[in-house]
């Protein structure tokens, strides 16, 4: 009879013990691991911080140039603008792509200048570059050079323009092509608009120099009202009438407009 209450005393022990954790159990649920770090109670979690647009950056400025030689006698007077406030690539890319685009223009004047024999009495050569920002504020930078040369003993000077569209994010030139759809006649469209603008008031124009060639259209720039449009000196009219430009407004460009390219921010 001892042996048997002990025995039965053991079972109920066991027992009880088993419902015990079969309750405890009741309700939970498993605990999935994550491969997520955990923090200590001191630890804070803060997003990542996103980086500027490099315009608010920089801000551009002007290097000048002014030189003077004599045999022969010629004055240099020239803008080289600057990019500053970042050394970035892209700044210094920039700036490096000015300051050559001006030297090459000296030099095409003083080896000009070194071909023709001296004049006597005459002022000299010259040389005046300016530039004009004509783009509004943000990461497209498209600016147009006047460049006016003078080689002593010529009739009269002449005027030229070159024209640079940069995109400061990408750290490189714009092409006009970029601007549009690929595949789209955006030259024969441009050439149209010019045409109907110029010839009412150029009665002797130069239609050959409005054709919707790449060369005719290489002088070229972004402005808040429209794609500017520059002919130089006898591209389209007689010097005495001087260079004509003419702005394509965007609403009359919208069907050939690349929606992913720089001119999208100015589509209706």
């Amino acid at each position: 009879m001892k042996l048997y209450t002990s025995k039965w005393t053991l079972g109920l022990l066991l027992g009880t013990i088993l419902l015990t954790i079969l309750a405890c159990g009741t309700g939970s649920s498993a605990i999935a691991l994550t491969d997520t770090p955990l923090l200590s109670p001191t630890e804070t979690s803060f997003p990542t911080p996103t980086q500027p647009p490099l315009y608010l950056a920089v801000t551009l400025g002007t290097v000048p140039i002014k030189e003077q030689g004599n045999s022969p006698s010629y004055t240099i007077d020239a803008q080289i603008p600057a990019l500053q406030g970042s050394d970035d690539p892209r700044v210094t890319n920039f700036n490096n792509e000015m300051t050559l685009l001006i030297q090459q223009e000296i030099s095409v004047f003083k080896d000009n200048m070194r071909e023709l024999a001296p004049v006597p009495g005459s002022n000299g050569s010259s040389f005046h570059g300016q530039y004009t920002l004509l783009s509004a504020p943000g990461n497209i930078l498209s600016l147009k050079f006047d460049i006016m040369v003078y080689i002593a003993g010529a009739a009269h000077p002449g005027t030229h323009s070159r024209t640079v569209t940069y995109d400061l994010e990408a750290g490189s030139d714009v092409s006009l092509d970029k601007l549009f759809l690929p595949g789209s006649n955006y030259l024969q469209v441009i050439s149209d608009y010019c045409l109907a603008q110029l010839k009412p008031k150029i009665p002797d124009l130069f239609i050959a120099g409005l054709n919707p060639t790449p060369s005719n259209y290489q002088s070229w720039n972004i402005t808040p009202n429209g794609l500017l449009i520059t002919f130089d000196e006898y591209q389209v009219a007689a010097y005495a009438l001087g260079s004509q430009m003419v702005v394509v407004p965007y609403s009359g460009l919208k069907t050939v407009i690349d929606t992913h390219g720089p001119l999208a921010p100015f589509l209706p």
